[in-house]
């Protein structure tokens, strides 16, 4: 019998202070980055935006609680976004302009553990592999020109998704298995910040070969947990010069499939 389409999770981004010509004056915005959802959606899978908890949002924990979301779904993405604040790994930001978004932290680590007590596979693109990072006890790099010497250029502000550089897959990983006979690949990048120190039972799956950053990593718990640094959301199917993103995406929609069967 038929258990249908997965239906996949994902984390919301979160704008505190809306520019006023949006028209939400005092408010905050809880949204999705559309390729995301349409990654997903062009894989069959039914895509649902979960939204954080504030304090003093009306809304009473004991009566929506974040295992009632996970519950509801067969798999979560954490999406990209602002700065992973240094607080959540125990650090000072270096600049003010490194502070984070400690509210966007909380929520999501929260999220991530109930995937996993529950059984459900992450996949975290970008600021979700950090996030993985941290909440499994690593800490990151704030700024990738201050703090790593000979640093390729990780994001172009200018460029945008158009900003891309080279990785190199770690053999015998599962992203090898995936790709087979794929070594070195290029990819879409869009950050200043990387894994600094390993997650616990956090493995490489792939790394920028000029300066040693991180690209991906895999969880060797019980729960499938990948982590990618790069956006394949943006790697288009037509675009050969990129890393094809469906591997990864099938991967774990067949985890999401497997999670959904009656245990």
């Amino acid at each position: 019998m038929s258990v249908g389409r997965p239906r996949i999770g994902l984390s919301a981004r979160i704008l505190h202070e809306p520019p006023q010509e949006l028209g939400f004056r005092g408010k905050t915005l809880q949204y999705l980055e559309q390729s995301m959802a349409h990654w997903l959606l062009a894989h069959n899978a039914l895509v649902f935006m979960i939204p954080a908890i504030a304090k003093g949002a009306g809304v009473s924990r004991a009566s929506v609680d974040m295992g009632d979301y996970v519950r509801a779904i067969d798999g979560l993405v954490l999406q990209g976004g602002a700065d992973l604040s240094p607080e959540s790994y125990g650090e000072n930001p270096l600049r003010p302009e490194w502070t984070g978004d400690r509210t966007r932290d909380l929520y999501e680590i929260e999220l991530f553990w109930e995937c996993v007590i529950q059984g459900k596979p992450v996949l975290g693109i970008c600021r979700g592999l950090q996030l993985i990072n941290v909440a499994l006890g690593g800490t990151l790099y704030q700024d990738l020109p201050t703090e790593v010497g000979g640093a390729v250029r990780h994001v172009d502000h200018d460029a945008f998704d158009r900003n891309t550089h080279e990785i190199q897959i770690a053999p015998g990983s599962g992203l090898s298995k995936l790709y087979g006979q794929v070594q070195r690949a290029t990819v879409s990048s869009i950050h200043h910040q990387a894994i600094r120190k390993l997650g616990r039972g956090l493995a490489v799956e792939a790394v920028s070969p000029v300066d040693g950053v991180i690209e991906a990593v895999r969880w060797d718990g019980a729960s499938h947990v990948l982590g990618l640094q790069w956006h394949p959301e943006f790697h288009h199917g037509g675009d050969s010069a990129l890393l094809d993103a469906a591997p990864v995406m099938e991967e774990f929609l067949e985890r999401a499939v497997r999670a959904k069967q009656p245990r």
